[in-house]
């Protein structure tokens, strides 16, 4: 829920990896104000310092777990400080834990990279390159199947009984199978847990947040004009 003056300042944009972190703090009824990163214009105020990557998402809390100030940048890292946080959607207990945090990591370093890579260049490349489509949107399939063996093996979410950060963060990623150019008919545990997942109220609630899909396929959420310049002077 969105509120101004809230503790925790989410810098945002309606993508896969923005819509992790306001599911996530949807879910957990935590309140939050998006600070926009968009191509228009400069940066918001503290982007740079907040990320130094210059990527979205990144969170500011206002009071973090010294009491002082904290920013985390990398949604991995957001998702994993708000679950340790609030003590929810990550098993205390080391193996559920480790089961939460190696497909969470799973996200990040395969899912997350491959399907973003296969968009760029099937929509945003200057020009088609076949060996570049075959191989990303191969690579993407395979990962897809991976997640399918697994939703089947558990019968439940990704990482086993439960509900938890892992899911939050595969699911944004799974909203864009469309344009991947894959069906989820393929992937039947898949599909099932993704139909789950979309009926929840708090994730359609993240979906929603800053102007949801329509602001995302207005390309508003491109990389900043001046990026590199306001960085070397950061």
């Amino acid at each position: 829920m969105t509120e101004t003056g809230s503790d925790l300042a989410l810098y945002y944009a309606p993508t896969p990896n923005g819509w992790k972190i306001t599911i996530c703090l949807e879910e957990m009824r935590l309140p939050y104000r998006i600070c926009p990163v968009t191509s228009a214009g400069t940066l918001p105020e503290g982007f740079l310092a907040a990320s130094p990557n210059g990527k979205i998402p990144a969170l500011v809390d206002r009071h973090g777990m010294n009491g002082q100030p904290q920013a985390i940048f990398e949604s991995a890292a957001i998702l994993l400080y708000l679950a340790e946080k609030t003590g929810r959607f990550l098993d205390p207990a080391p193996y559920d834990r480790y089961a939460v945090i190696q497909w969470l990591v799973w996200q990040a370093a395969g899912l997350g990279p491959a399907a973003g890579q296969n968009g760029h260049f099937l929509f945003y490349a200057p020009e088609k390159l076949p060996y570049a489509i075959t191989r990303f949107g191969s690579e993407v399939r395979r990962l897809y199947a991976v997640l399918d063996a697994q939703l089947a093996r558990t019968g439940a979410f990704v990482a086993g009984d439960n509900y938890s950060i892992a899911d939050m963060a595969c699911f944004p990623w799974i909203m864009t199978h469309k344009a991947q150019g894959l069906s989820l008919n393929d992937y039947p545990a898949l599909q099932a847990w993704f139909a789950l997942l979309r009926a929840r109220p708090a994730v359609q609630r993240g979906i929603a947040a800053g102007g949801g899909i329509d602001v995302m396929r207005s390309r508003a959420f491109q990389r900043p004009q001046g990026l590199e310049e306001q960085k070397n002077e950061a």
